[in-house]
């Protein structure tokens, strides 16, 4: 299984990337994690992956796209950790789903000559994924040692925003503290929230915090979006006490 995660929304590049995977490998089954990653936004492509990752079955080959370093001379790398192999580049972006598992075996991938400078998705990602979908991870690469780590901030309630997901709900990386209500400081923001269990317990446009499905404390506006009403972005700070 090939299962994809990128920044490239529903364009025609996501297309592309499926008919390389099954022209070298045919049989591959290909699942879309993600395409809806914010542009650029290698946090919260980590943040996805890495909470993902856990519920596919093992062996499969998650090819990873958020690069705005895409044409440099950033490396490209294969990871096979424990039971799942990822292709992506050497960003950060892998760092979260790879750093939980086992017997890191890392391989920088050789950007072939000829590549694109603004596609390596095409040219060079979606190849290795279907390369190691067809057994051949030991031959994408030369064995390295090392790869880019990206942690994600938290020092006590003080933690960062990872997502902003298509509902406008923003979400941190804080667990819950079995409060009722939190104070948060976030930008401009500075006051008191009510925690709620469901969406359905708040009211009708109440900015509230609830437990997302990451085990972490999201800002949410009933029917509506908390991001249009607190206006932060991904990889800002936040505190939640």
């Amino acid at each position: 299984m090939v299962v994809l995660l990128t920044d490239f929304g529903q364009s025609e590049y996501v297309g592309v990337m499926k008919g390389i995977v099954y022209s070298i490998c045919p049989t591959a089954t290909v699942v879309d994690l993600c395409h809806e990653i914010s542009p650029q936004c290698v946090i919260e492509g980590a943040w996805v992956l890495g909470n993902s990752v856990r519920y596919f079955p093992a062996g499969s080959v998650f090819c990873c796209v958020v690069d705005p370093g895409v044409g440099t001379q950033r490396r490209a790398v294969a990871v096979k950790a424990g039971e799942y192999y990822f292709v992506g580049p050497d960003n950060g972006l892998l760092w979260a789903a790879v750093s939980g598992l086992e017997a890191m075996d890392i391989r920088e991938i050789e950007v072939p000559v000829g590549a694109s400078r603004t596609f390596h998705g095409r040219d060079v990602f979606a190849r290795v994924a279907a390369r190691i979908e067809n057994g051949g991870f030991e031959a994408v690469g030369r064995l390295v040692e090392t790869m880019k780590k990206l942690e994600f901030y938290r020092d006590g309630r003080e933690g960062m925003i990872v997502r902003i997901d298509r509902f406008g709900n923003v979400v941190t990386n804080l667990p819950a503290s079995d409060q009722d209500q939190y104070r948060v400081m976030v930008g401009p923001h500075d006051g008191m929230l009510n925690f709620r269990e469901t969406y359905d317990a708040a009211r009708d446009g109440e900015l509230f915090i609830i437990e997302g499905s990451c085990r972490t404390l999201e800002l949410s506006v009933k029917n509506d979006s908390a991001n249009d009403a607190l206006k932060v972005a991904v990889g800002e700070k936040i505190q939640m006490a």
